[in-house]
């Protein structure tokens, strides 16, 4: 009976739209190792895949779950995300300039990633709990210092990019409660007057990357390297791009970081401006249903789940999409569904999953209470 009425109630528009866009991943990750240099092993595929199918075993495993559920254990699982960040600290993985791995043999776990999910939960459990008391300004700091510890442990890792992630969720979150918006003018202003000590205690090649977004052009063959050869695999794409097995970027291995950081740009000039806007079509139709499930959650803790969740998948859009034609400074930040990547990929599902539960249990009257 209550399997019936799940898979009634299960929003299938919303599941629909996210296989699509692990698809779309799958097949632009293929493409990218359609040559003989190339950058992406087959291998990458081929995990990629398995990440799918374990990404759709959590999605349906978590829309399962009564949501509620998760609000019991907060405390565990907050504290253990950031264990695993302090873990990550001392014994992770070194790579790519930063060390954010922890290498689980045949799996690379990011705990990083794994703390997004997490933080949702407890904010979530936070304000939906004291959303009558957010008007005190003791709440709008003990709020923020959940975010703080697990931001200060990824900042050390270092990785800024989903640092900023953390972030934006709180203020997404935060700003759904009745918190007087003056406090968080203020705060917004002192954080204003502190980025120039900010920019001065952020590694070299952090500033590096943001003298490179304010001018690409003044060290093309260095600093600019990747933001250059990104805008002119975009452009080349021109309309109808030039076919997963061709383009000059990305084929010839001008364009780096092909299957993670640039894979829109990869898209873009395989497939084109149909393709990306395509691609950028799904992102919206999926936000859209995500907002959709927050709107009509039965609960404040549904609501701000689903509002979390659907922050976390704008911002990671924006910002990929943004570095990769040159509006925004270069990040990290992996593209929702369609970067490689195993964590990301798993925990973007379960995210998927947890709208899912939310929608399915928006009627009492169908679910109880």
């Amino acid at each position: 009976m209550f399997k019936a009425r799940f898979w009634r109630n299960f929003d299938w528009i919303l599941a629909g739209i996210t296989s699509l866009l692990v698809t779309i991943g799958l097949v632009v990750i293929y493409a990218t190792s359609l040559k003989d240099a190339g950058t992406v092993a087959p291998a990458d595929v081929r995990n990629q895949m398995v990440y799918a199918v374990l990404g759709l075993v959590a999605l349906v495993v978590v829309a399962r779950i009564d949501y509620h559920a998760w609000g019991k254990f907060t405390t565990w699982l907050y504290f253990g995300s950031l264990t695993l960040l302090v873990i990550v600290r001392f014994a992770g993985k070194t790579a790519l300039g930063g060390q954010r791995w922890i290498n689980l043999g045949l799996f690379q776990l990011q705990p990083s990633e794994l703390s997004k999910f997490v933080l949702i939960i407890v904010l979530a459990k936070f304000f939906s709990e004291r959303y009558e008391q957010m008007d005190r300004v003791s709440n709008l700091f003990i709020s923020l210092a959940y975010v703080l510890v697990p931001f200060g442990l990824v900042l050390a890792q270092p990785d800024l990019g989903t640092g900023m992630v953390l972030l934006v969720i709180w203020v997404a979150m935060v700003l759904a409660t009745p918190v007087r918006k003056v406090w968080l003018g203020g705060m917004a202003a002192g954080a204003l007057a502190l980025l120039p000590i900010v920019y001065r205690v952020i590694k070299p090649y952090q500033r590096e990357r943001i003298s490179t977004f304010l001018n690409p052009a003044a060290n093309p063959l260095g600093s600019g390297y990747n933001v250059v050869q990104s805008t002119i695999a975009v452009g080349s794409g021109q309309l109808f791009g030039r076919g997963l097995g061709a383009g000059s970027q990305s084929q010839l291995n001008f364009l780096p970081s092909q299957h993670t950081d640039f894979i829109f740009a990869v898209l873009a000039e395989k497939l084109g401006f149909v393709g990306a806007v395509m691609l950028l079509g799904l992102f919206t139709g999926l936000l859209v249903r995500g907002a959709t499930i927050a709107w009509r959650s039965r609960d404040r803790f549904g609501m701000f789940l689903a509002l979390g969740i659907v922050a976390m998948i704008l911002f990671h859009m924006f910002i990929n999409v943004g570095m990769n034609i040159g509006i925004m400074p270069v990040t990290g930040i992996p593209l929702p569904f369609v970067s490689y990547g195993g964590t990301s990929l798993l925990v973007g599902m379960m995210a998927i999953g947890m709208l899912e539960s939310i929608a399915t249990r928006r009627k009492k009257i169908e679910f109880g209470s």
